[in-house]
């Protein structure tokens, strides 16, 4: 990341301030920095959802949002980009709750030196790589590859609510793996696993890679994905579908892969969370699997 210039935004409401820390990092020597400014925290979300920049530093009394609630209104718009917050001379126990919920360090305006401001900056970028690295390892099942629970419902949620402010629908589908036990039971669970592979194979074929794509636990796998016409339910499932059929159709096969899935779009009318959603499209599916085993 050091060998060009750091891209940051600074959230500042205060000219004055503004132009002092920008002055400040033009001293720092050993780095360069590319400072775009923002006086309030719609302007920095409103940049945030077109560009990523390498850093944010924000001021902890803007006019539309402060303290911990600006904190983690900037963290949700940009959950892997590095926060450094500024506080005034009297008001540090601000930047403590704001360490607490997630900033990397804290600069006192007043006490602001070159040294000072590199070092913080320094550390916050380090401290908030060793994060992500460590957060990926515990978000990532293991067996598949995909997201697992914890991190479909952290990258779900981060989407929800980008759509909610641009007022984009979306689209969660669960979707669980029929006939697991008896694989299990007659094959053994290596060849479950491979089972439970497969059907992460066929998730990522039938969605594209921007889609949110999580095993949930078990057999139970979740996607999120924009609601666009190529997106309805009935393409949902005729791709689904087509891939199962076609691997199922190879010869050799030990065993047959079957799913049930329920989908869900987001309402005009009612603002639903993530885990909400999926809760009703848990119950769609349920309802499928119980007329599928009904028919055989």
């Amino acid at each position: 990341m050091f060998d060009r210039p750091i891209r940051l935004l600074l959230v500042e409401d205060n000219p004055g301030d503004a132009l002092l820390f920008t002055e400040t990092v033009k001293e720092t020597r050993a780095f360069q920095f590319d400072v775009a400014h923002r006086a309030c925290v719609d302007h920095a979300l409103a940049f945030l959802a077109q560009d990523t920049p390498d850093m944010i530093v924000l001021d902890l009394g803007l006019p539309d949002a402060g303290g911990v609630e600006a904190v983690r209104k900037v963290q949700l718009a940009a959950p892997a980009v590095p926060l450094v917050v500024l506080t005034g001379l009297d008001d540090e126990a601000s930047a403590i709750q704001a360490l607490h919920a997630g900033a990397q360090d804290y600069l006192i305006k007043g006490q602001m030196s070159a040294s000072l401001l590199l070092r913080a900056l320094r550390y916050a970028l380090e401290r908030h790589g060793l994060q992500m690295a460590l957060r990926k390892e515990s978000t990532i099942d293991e067996l598949t590859g995909l997201a697992n629970r914890r991190g479909f419902l952290m990258l779900a949620g981060q989407h929800a609510m980008l759509a909610k402010r641009t007022g984009e629908h979306f689209v969660v589908a669960f979707i669980d793996m029929d006939r697991l036990k008896p694989i299990n039971d007659t094959l053994g669970h290596q060849a479950g696993d491979a089972a439970i592979v497969e059907i992460a194979e066929v998730l990522r074929i039938c969605f594209r890679g921007s889609d949110i794509l999580g095993r949930l636990g078990g057999d139970e796998f979740a996607a999120l994905l924009p609601a666009t016409d190529e997106n309805s339910e009935v393409s949902i499932r005729q791709r689904l579908d087509q891939e199962l059929h076609a691997r199922n159709a190879r010869p050799d096969r030990r065993y047959n892969l079957c799913i049930s899935v329920g989908i869900v779009r987001t309402d005009p009318q009612h603002s639903f969370s993530v885990e909400e959603m999926l809760a009703q499209a848990d119950t769609l599916m349920y309802e499928e699997k119980q007329r599928g085993r009904a028919g055989r």
